[in-house]
């Protein structure tokens, strides 16, 4: 008789258990030894916001001991969030390393171009090393391809205001572009003194691109330095596109 009134409860739980699974588990990393962006106050509370929005479960740390082979095993993605500077020791770059290879995601946004620089095969997974970047201004995004998940509402063309990076040469074949900004709508020319001089890219200025990458894959964007840009409706679809994809493997459109 009691076993016949706890069967429907019992039938509720296990029900419940699986139609709120979540879709995948990110891990976000925001350690910084270099120049700490004032943005990261509302990247957080952003993609929170986002990870409830769309249903993945997500952690935010800036201990890096959360790189580590144990823990990370939880995790279908992780992201790294304007990082800088050398934030891992080499045991945490070979879990990173282990992770990636295992067939899971990497999302790096911002400064995430401008973190472990002495180690290659990080920057071969970000795609592009940051160099310099000139004072923040306005300028003209182009949209390269909506293949990709969380670009289809994005216009064809827009202006956006940021800190426009000046990028390496691409550090692994294979990358795949998303969106480049117009040069001729801003000035890239910057002068740090002994620290370098930038001049810009020229006609090809990429910002945005992603790519499979030693059994796993690489999302990556430039946007995020200012503060404003986590409560901009487009720049949030194209981050979670960008989370989606590295997370699942899923979202590109068949055409390529």
């Amino acid at each position: 008789m009691m076993f016949r009134q706890l069967l429907p409860l019992l039938v509720l739980l296990t029900f419940s258990g699986t139609a709120f699974a979540k879709q995948f588990e990110a891990l976000l990393f925001t350690k910084t030894a270099g120049w700490h962006h004032q943005s990261l106050a509302e990247a957080v509370p952003a993609l929170r916001a986002l990870a409830d929005k769309h249903h993945f479960h997500l952690e935010w740390s800036a201990n890096a001991e959360v790189i580590s082979a144990d823990n990370l095993a939880r995790f279908d993605v992780v992201l790294f969030v304007s990082t800088t500077g050398d934030v891992l020791n080499e045991e945490q770059e070979r879990a990173l390393q282990a992770f990636v290879r295992s067939g899971k995601g990497f999302v790096g946004v911002h400064a995430a171009a401008d973190t472990e620089p002495d180690w290659d095969w990080f920057g071969q997974l970000v795609g592009r090393r940051f160099v310099i970047h000139p004072e923040i201004q306005s300028a003209r995004l182009e949209l390269r391809s909506r293949d990709f998940p969380g670009l289809e509402r994005m216009p064809d063309s827009f202006w956006w205001t940021d800190e426009w990076y000046e990028f390496t040469e691409a550090k692994v074949e294979g990358l795949n572009y998303l969106l480049t900004v117009d040069e001729t709508t801003f000035d890239p020319r910057v002068d740090w003194g002994a620290r370098g001089k930038g001049v810009g890219m020229g006609d090809f200025h990429p910002i945005s691109w992603f790519h499979d990458f030693d059994g796993g894959r690489s999302f990556y964007t430039a946007l995020g330095h200012t503060s404003a840009s986590w409560s901009d409706a487009l720049f949030m679809e194209h981050v979670y596109g960008g989370i989606y994809w590295a997370a699942t493997g899923k979202g590109l459109r068949a055409s390529r």
